[in-house]
């Protein structure tokens, strides 16, 4: 049958598809618009397959926290080239999983992409996007937390998110602390809350690493361990959130800031996602 531009420009309505992809799948399914978004969903999932290796060191992050700030979600959807990354569909998509995501709460990215969205599952409608654009575009991060109170951040060029979660509020306005935690977090990028949170294969290669350190500066054999305590501490200090210096105001740790705050004021949880 004839294939007609109002035909084309429908399809291209309902999909988003470029004009001549909208022709040719018209035309290869007689007509029938239903078997055409089928093809067209077909060249996505080839160009998912072709780019399965390509890297997707660009992106954009997307966070939510629910109404009563008591929790928050993040996502970050990975592509290749910033500018796809600031594309109007890429950005709607972004947040139609987001929102997916924090009002069903799945437990993994898996279980994310297989979230049922107008229809179709997240990971059809990451295919969808992939044909129209062309590039390799995937979830490459998933994160929630929850607590008293939830603060969110998401740094100016849109590829790093922060989620932070805050116990001991009593009612307290936090909202101005939460913010400058949570910079504080983007910008010095702890791995823990306290020491108590790095892994023990973190603490034994950096206490490795303060014994060659000492050796190499020709101190004594007997010396070493308490010299690779001392600059254990200073690893905690620097890379641990409640003991790091503020950024603000270097006369007081995260710790300090936040019992000036309101007493009894700490972390519970925290997220950091980058991308590239």
């Amino acid at each position: 049958m004839a294939i007609t531009a109002q035909d084309v420009n429908k399809l291209r309505q309902m999909t988003g598809a470029g004009m001549m992809d909208c022709k040719k799948a018209l035309t290869e399914a007689d007509g029938d618009f239903e078997a055409a978004i089928d093809n067209l969903r077909k060249k996505g999932q080839k160009v998912s397959a072709s780019r399965s290796d390509r890297t997707t060191t660009e992106g954009a992050v997307f966070v939510k926290a629910s109404g009563d700030t008591t929790e928050a979600t993040l996502i970050a959807l990975g592509c290749e080239t910033d500018f796809v990354a600031k594309n109007e569909s890429f950005q709607a998509l972004g947040n139609t999983v987001l929102e997916a995501a924090a009002q069903q709460q799945p437990a993994s990215v898996e279980d994310l992409l297989a979230l049922t969205v107008n229809g179709l599952p997240v990971a059809d409608h990451l295919t969808d996007l992939m044909g129209k654009i062309g590039e390799k575009i995937e979830v490459v991060a998933y994160e929630k937390v929850k607590g008293e109170k939830v603060t969110t951040y998401v740094h100016s060029n849109g590829k790093l998110g922060v989620l932070v979660a805050l116990t001991g509020v009593n009612g307290a306005d936090v909202d101005a602390v939460g913010k400058d935690v949570a910079m504080q977090i983007a910008a010095m990028k702890p791995i823990a809350i306290d020491k108590d949170g790095v892994d023990a294969k973190t603490i034994e290669r950096e206490i490795e690493i303060g014994k060659e350190q000492a050796r190499a500066e020709g101190k004594p054999e007997a010396m070493l361990e308490r010299i690779a305590q001392g600059k254990l501490q200073k690893f905690y200090k620097d890379n641990t959130l409640l003991n790091q210096e503020f950024v603000k105001d270097n006369t007081k740790t995260i710790a300090q800031l936040l019992q000036g705050t309101n007493a009894g004021l700490t972390v519970s949880d925290f997220k950091l996602v980058k991308i590239g």
